[in-house]
């Protein structure tokens, strides 16, 4: 079909260098005397290939007519990049979820480089983080675990102390990802996604994604200190004071709000770090 097409195309040249040239003779007042040895090695090499093509029970591209009156051929076929299915481009690839269920929007796939997020982009990443079906169910958890821990007498036991605890939580981690995913980032011109590195050994992997907490890139593309997760964790653990009850230490359980966000933060970085390996080995790639 290749070869085909490229007789036609070949032919098709011919015949329009042949038109072009016919007009500015006949100007002249002069006309061609016939074709030449090039316009007959064309449609002999044409007329091989259509015989070929109905040899091969194979009817030739259809053409569509201009106004000119000229023949136009079709669109040549894409062509798939011969490394599509490589199984070396899933390398350091990070899904939008970790086992279909933990959201991975901040994490980027190793050897990647994005354009700095708008402000709009920075609410979105924070939005899905915080209303993600995912995120009620580890809401959910971290509230039986504080209530079974009793961290806040006042809540109570039972179904209602459970849901005080539950939307305290919520509102914690709510206001925590607004801040260090798009409040503070916009301001201090920071990029709140994690970036993978994909290689190397177990000890440099972690120490590299717990170190993120503190090191994070500029929408320049240069490391910083990483202000948005810090301060903003900090932030919101201190806006956490405005609606806990007044009974309770408030700086120590501010500071207790701040050291688990960062800590969860920590956690979710390692995980997204590994991800990838754990997908490869385990799942064959399934997830």
């Amino acid at each position: 079909m290749a070869v085909a097409l490229a007789g036609m195309l070949a032919a098709a040249s011919v015949q329009a260098q042949e038109s072009a040239s016919a007009r500015e003779q006949s100007r002249e007042g002069t006309v061609p005397s016939g074709p030449d040895d090039r316009s007959l090695a064309t449609d002999v090499a044409f007329t091989d290939v259509s015989q070929n093509q109905v040899a091969q029970n194979q009817d030739p591209p259809k053409t569509a007519t201009t106004k000119d009156g000229e023949s136009s051929l079709p669109d040549a076929p894409s062509v798939t990049p011969a490394d599509a299915n490589n199984p070396n481009d899933q390398f350091g690839k990070q899904p939008k979820r970790i086992l279909w269920v933990i959201p991975n929007y901040r994490a980027v796939s190793a050897n990647t480089h994005l354009p700095p997020l708008t402000f709009k982009g920075e609410l979105w990443l924070a939005t899905q983080d915080t209303f993600d079906y995912s995120y009620f169910i580890l809401v959910a958890g971290l509230a039986g675990i504080d209530m079974a821990g009793k961290s806040e007498p006042a809540f109570g036991q039972g179904a209602q102390g459970y849901g005080k605890y539950y939307w305290h939580n919520f509102v914690d981690g709510g206001i925590e990802n607004y801040m260090t995913e798009a409040i503070v980032p916009v301001l201090t011109r920071e990029d709140p996604r994690y970036y993978t590195t994909g290689k190397g050994g177990f000890i440099k992997r972690t120490g590299y994604a717990v170190s993120r907490l503190f090191i994070t890139k500029t929408n320049s593309g240069n490391s910083t200190f990483n202000l948005s997760e810090i301060v903003g964790a900090g932030a919101a653990a201190g806006i956490g004071n405005t609606y806990y009850p007044a009974q309770s230490n408030p700086w120590v359980k501010t500071y207790q709000r701040w050291g688990t966000q960062v800590g969860l933060d920590g956690v979710f970085n390692t995980l997204k770090e590994f991800w990838p390996d754990v997908n490869h080995a385990v799942f064959h790639g399934k997830y």
